[in-house]
């Protein structure tokens, strides 16, 4: 590997943090590497357009999510060639070939499955050879992977590979390699510490409340449940992210509460979880992994559902979070867990397997290991023209090549 580029996608921050994860550990092995939006080479108005529109949908229409998501796993049609999705994001095809080009990349990691559609197109349009792989950010598999062949799928833990062998995947193609987080979260404060740093006396229970870097959620009715039923050794932090709105309005109403404490988008988080004994949070595939590692017992706010009910699923299973559909029934067992030395240390115990470290460090061992390898294809044409961009006139796949 000589150059590695990382291709996200403007979707919500866990792909962004899961490519720089990546990043800030082949930046320390001293690997020359990239990060790049993969919607920018579609348009920066589109990458803009879905940044904003992901973010509305997501914190005013979660319910359109939720359909979105469930109707797109019963239709893969929705990705493949000649949709409307694909051609879309084909239509960055040329701009994302010539970049990888001119950059001299040898090495290309998605951690969106658009990002890896958008991939695989340029491979069959240009024939590219190069090493390819897409990292999963979610405990599932995502609708549009039949649309993908990259040469490895990293996917968060090995009890879900049946799941992508059942979707199309094949097993050779599959390693397990947890879910990548930035270092930091490797670094532990101590409790009573990290509770300093943050003005929490350290002898109180502390509820860490964050839903997502959008802040969405049922934040304001759970926080207002919990206010009524703290108790004095007690004291809560609400991360509201980049939910300006939100974040003025709680720091209004909780202005003369003492015990709760609002904050905007921050960049301790590590520390904010080094200092919790609780974290109430949205599922998502990222912010879970980053508790998890920290042994951080969690309750979950299904805020949008989708992949992201997967993701309860997976840790309510091995025995590290909770969860209820109901936020006024979560967060009384917020405070029935806080209230409870016995059910924190049984969540932790059940967290204990999960602090998978090595991550970056397998992404990297297995994509060192990969030889180049391009998409062949046989009678296919495609003409170039200036003013129309990319036509194909007839294609037909045929294998895998390695080289």
């Amino acid at each position: 590997m000589k150059r590695v580029l990382i291709l996200s996608c403007s979707t919500g921050q866990g792909h962004n943090s899961c490519a720089r994860a990546v990043k800030e550990y082949l930046d320390r092995e001293h690997i020359d590497c990239t990060m790049a939006d993969a919607f920018c080479f579609v348009s920066e108005r589109f990458a803009g357009w879905v940044e904003k529109g992901h973010s509305f949908i997501y914190c005013h229409m979660p319910w359109l999510f939720r359909w979105g998501y469930e109707y797109s796993k019963k239709h893969p049609v929705l990705f493949q060639e000649k949709s409307l999705i694909h051609r879309i994001l084909a239509s960055g095809a040329s701009r994302m070939y010539q970049y990888i080009e001119k950059g001299a990349f040898d090495t290309v990691i998605c951690t969106h499955v658009l990002a890896a559609i958008m991939l695989t197109h340029v491979q069959k349009t240009f024939s590219l050879a190069l090493k390819t792989a897409l990292i999963m950010t979610d405990y599932t598999r995502h609708p549009g992977m039949e649309a993908t062949d990259m040469q490895i799928y990293f996917i968060p833990d090995e009890s879900l590979t049946e799941e992508f062998v059942e979707g199309g995947i094949p097993r050779e193609k599959i390693v397990a390699a947890g879910i990548p987080v930035c270092k930091s979260f490797y670094k532990n404060v101590e409790k009573a510490d990290a509770k300093r740093l943050l003005d929490i006396r350290a002898e109180h229970k502390h509820l860490l409340v964050m839903c997502g870097s959008m802040g969405c959620g049922p934040m304001e009715k759970m926080v207002r449940r919990l206010c009524q039923n703290l108790s004095e050794d007690m004291e809560v932090s609400v991360i509201c992210g980049t939910n300006q709105k939100l974040q003025k309005k709680l720091e209004r109403k909780y202005a003369d509460t003492t015990n709760i404490h609002i904050a905007g988008y921050t960049k301790q988080m590590s520390l904010y979880m080094d200092s919790a004994d609780l974290c109430l949070m949205k599922p998502g595939g990222l912010s879970i992994t980053e508790a998890a590692v920290k042994k951080l017992p969690m309750a979950y706010i299904n805020a949008v559902a989708g992949c992201e009910q997967y993701n309860i699923e997976y840790f309510v299973k091995k025995g590290g979070a909770v969860f209820t559909d109901s936020p006024e029934e979560l967060a009384d067992q917020c405070i029935r867990i806080l209230q409870s030395e016995h059910k924190q240390k049984e969540m932790v115990k059940a967290l204990q397997e999960y602090r998978k470290e090595d991550g970056a460090k397998k992404i990297l061992e297995s994509m060192e290991a990969l030889k180049m390898s391009k998409i062949c294809w046989k009678d296919t044409v495609y003409v170039e023209r200036k003013s129309e961009g990319l036509s194909q006139v007839s294609a037909e796949q045929i294998k895998y090549t390695r080289i």
